[in-house]
């Protein structure tokens, strides 16, 4: 795909790379080439279901929990379903994460709470589209204690947060 100013679509430039060198190493060394791709191919294999059933979570999150939604509930008075709220869209957030900061200082000046703010950023550390190529890697219960210790550390910082904030800075 051509953009209308002549430079190649981001979006095939990688995937286009990876086939260039695969058919180079199939002409120079065929066997050690499809070896790579038998290799490949079971990788691609074995997390195709996991992502795609991430992929449709994360399409129905979008749909359905909209942002002006959730400002409601992560105001200084929200207790723990404010934490929980906050851990949850950190989760399901995508993008950079210095793409969320001037969304997260209208929260802070609209009334969303420090300690949910610092819960949302630690909980961007757990994306559901990687769980799948983690658990690949490193198996269900190295992924599993990982991430319920990055849930329940989100919540001690946004705790540290809260009372540093309230005896030192203000």
């Amino acid at each position: 795909m051509i953009t209308i100013k002549g430079q190649i679509n981001r979006a095939i430039f990688f995937p286009g790379i990876i086939l260039t060198l695969y058919i180079l190493l199939l002409i120079i060394t065929p066997e050690k080439a499809l070896v790579a791709l038998k290799s490949s191919s079971q990788v691609f294999i074995r997390l195709c279901v996991p992502l795609g059933v991430v992929f449709i979570l994360m399409l129905l999150f979008n749909l359905y929990l909209k942002p002006a939604d959730i400002v409601r509930f992560i105001g200084k008075e929200s207790g723990i379903k404010g934490k929980f709220i906050s851990a949850s869209a950190g989760i399901i957030s995508v993008g950079p994460v210095y793409a969320w900061y001037p969304l997260l200082k209208e929260l802070k000046e609209k009334g969303a709470s420090k300690d949910l703010i610092a819960i949302f950023l630690c909980n961007r550390a757990i994306k559901p589209f990687l769980l799948p190529v983690m658990i690949s890697y490193f198996g269900w219960v190295y992924v599993s204690i990982l991430t319920l210790f990055t849930l329940l550390g989100s919540f001690i910082v946004g705790y540290c947060i809260h009372i540093l904030v309230k005896n030192i800075i203000e």
